[in-house]
């Protein structure tokens, strides 16, 4: 049986080779062996495997998959064989997602609803995860707040808007191209309005402030920060630092994916003055760790029954086979596409 691995070739470079895998013969208590049909890819980040102590020469790839259940441990009391299951591999799994069969606790497995297709769920669960985490966890969103979610289009921003709006959330988002822009405007439910940044990025303050009758907004979830003025083509789409904490309200609470985010005395002080919070989004926050399990499960849960009744909607990506996996893989980790699955 093979499956994906990576192999840090340099600190900049990662290598990613098919690789030969056996499971053992006797199955754990508490696992659930499943047959994959579909494996998403993320970026891999190492820096945050080294901070959690995770070291190895070779390191699994793929963990968001779907499958179907073939064996269960004598103490797995959740699932049963040929049920369709979904769920994330943790950091310290030693199966790649992508190998034909692998082992899996079963708590870190939901039930995948039938007419949910194993490609869709693999391709959005990790970006409806974050979503559920930025909106529910983070930022306490309740029905008539405003929110800005950054880069509308993308697969996790899509998760966002599309979750706000179900729980009457009053949304604003900005488009980062005209295709974007279009496909943001046509969404439905819709959203309040939507800021074309790849026009003018110096729109976003002044359009928010006016939409807002200059008060600003409850809540800012973001895909990426610009913390220098002057920086690449791609990075001038992204916000400024200071222009978000200026969108805030007073009370608002900004969530950010940007792990590296330094703010300055003056941020800190408009902050302060807003009496408004900030919090770091790790999307893999919950597999790290076990402290809040069944409420993990319960998120997880509620984020295929979402998919399944058509309101969360994501994008669908175009699944690739296993052949192509290692390129796939690549350019996943290069950001030259933000997603890829592949069909088992």
């Amino acid at each position: 049986m093979k499956g994906l691995f990576c192999r840090a070739a340099t600190d900049a470079e990662l290598k990613f080779i098919i690789q030969e895998t056996t499971l053992p013969e006797v199955l754990g208590s508490h696992l659930v062996r499943v047959q994959v049909k579909a494996c998403g890819l993320s970026p891999l980040d190492l820096k945050l495997l080294d901070d959690v102590g995770i070291q190895r020469d070779l390191i699994p790839v793929g963990r968001e998959v779907a499958g179907v259940v073939q064996r269960v441990g004598d103490k797995v009391s959740f699932f049963q064989p040929e049920d369709e299951v979904v769920g994330i591999l943790p950091l310290d799994s030693t199966c790649s997602g992508l190998c034909d069969t692998i082992d899996i606790d079963e708590h870190y497995l939901v039930q995948k609803p039938e007419k949910l297709s194993s490609v869709c769920v693999a391709g959005a669960l990790r970006d409806g995860l974050g979503a559920h985490t930025a909106l529910h966890t983070h930022a306490r969103v309740a029905a008539g707040h405003t929110l800005l979610v950054l880069d509308g289009a993308s697969s996790f921003g899509l998760m966002c808007v599309q979750l706000a709006c179900y729980h009457g959330v009053k949304v604003f988002t900005t488009s980062h191209s005209p295709q974007q822009h279009t496909f943001l405007e046509q969404l439905r439910p819709s959203v309040a309005k939507v800021i074309p940044v790849f026009k003018s990025p110096s729109d976003l303050l002044p359009v928010l402030l006016e939409e807002t009758g200059g008060l600003g907004v409850d809540i800012v979830i973001d895909s990426g920060v610009r913390l220098q003025e002057e920086e690449s083509k791609a990075a001038k789409l992204l916000p400024h630092k200071h222009d978000i904490i200026s969108v805030l309200g007073v009370g608002g609470h900004w969530v950010t994916s940007h792990k590296d985010l330094q703010l300055d005395p003056p941020d800190c002080r408009m902050l302060h003055l807003k009496s408004a919070s900030m919090s770091f989004l790790n999307h893999e926050v919950w597999t790290a760790s076990s402290a809040q399990q069944g409420r993990y499960l319960h998120i997880l849960k509620d984020i295929v029954e979402k998919m399944s009744a058509g309101v969360l909607r994501p994008q669908p990506e175009e699944a690739v086979p296993l052949y192509e996996a290692t390129v796939a893989m690549e350019t996943v980790q290069r950001h030259q596409k933000r997603k890829a699955v592949v069909q088992l």
